[in-house]
């Protein structure tokens, strides 16, 4: 059994879809990171870094192996069942690269940009501008490579697939009638467009999909100071 500790982040979503599309059975194990589960000892026990996701997987009950950061569980997965990452060669290396390159750049583009709009005071107009223009450059590199390969890490859908595809998911759901830019079917970008056709009709995708579906949001349980301690303002932000 895997256990994964979860909310209804994308990238918790990343490794549901991997689980799913990998057919290896799994749970959720709820945490409620607007309510500050994430910082007690007992998680941070598991993650020091205090964030979902957080992967147990107990198939050697006597040796549990736990892993944390979204994309340091794709790769395992990926080990462990020998599929969604080639086995050696560049394109191994070209399926981490984009791996790696959503966590370092889409993820963090699209987590601060979405910040920016829902979260912070009225009068920050430089810094909405700053990560939207990165993220519009994010999807400016996404295309380009897509424009070229079919998936991400080349011919073969990988871990840098289901990497990415949360957040293109989640963005333009949510704020393609805002930004143009962010819809999965925009004209300016065809082949992020025909990317995200083929990683979304694969049954593991779907499947996946539906199981990310049954985390409820939780939102709704912050108190201010909840929110003041997650975002790391008022009370618990550091300096003057």
């Amino acid at each position: 059994m895997i256990d994964l500790y979860a909310s209804t982040t994308p990238n918790v979503m990343k490794v549901t879809l991997a689980l799913c599309e990998l057919d290896l059975e799994f749970r959720f194990l709820p945490i409620n990171v607007w309510k500050g589960e994430q910082f007690t000892a007992r998680f941070e026990a598991l993650n020091p870094n205090a964030k979902v996701p957080v992967l147990v997987d107990r198939a050697d009950a006597a040796n549990p192996v736990t892993v944390f950061e979204s994309v340091a569980i794709l790769i395992y997965l990926a080990e462990k069942t020998g599929s969604l990452l080639p086995r050696s060669g560049s394109a191994r290396y070209e399926a981490i690269e984009w791996a790696v390159w959503q966590a370092a750049n889409l993820g963090p583009a699209s987590g601060q940009l979405n910040h920016f709009l829902l979260y912070a005071p009225a009068g920050q107009d430089y810094a909405l501008s700053r990560h939207l223009t990165e993220l519009r450059r994010c999807y400016g590199v996404m295309e380009r490579r897509l424009s070229r390969t079919p998936y991400l890490g080349g011919d073969e859908f990988s871990v840098a697939d289901l990497a990415c595809f949360p957040w293109v998911w989640s963005s333009s759901n949510r704020l393609r009638e805002r930004f143009a830019f962010l819809d999965r079917d925009s004209p300016e970008a065809p082949g992020i467009a025909a990317w995200f056709e083929r990683c979304a009709s694969r049954a593991g995708v779907l499947r996946g999909i539906e199981r990310h579906a049954q985390l409820t949001p939780l939102l709704a349980t912050a108190s201010p100071d909840d929110l003041d301690r997650i975002f790391g303002r008022g009370r618990y932000a550091y300096g003057p």
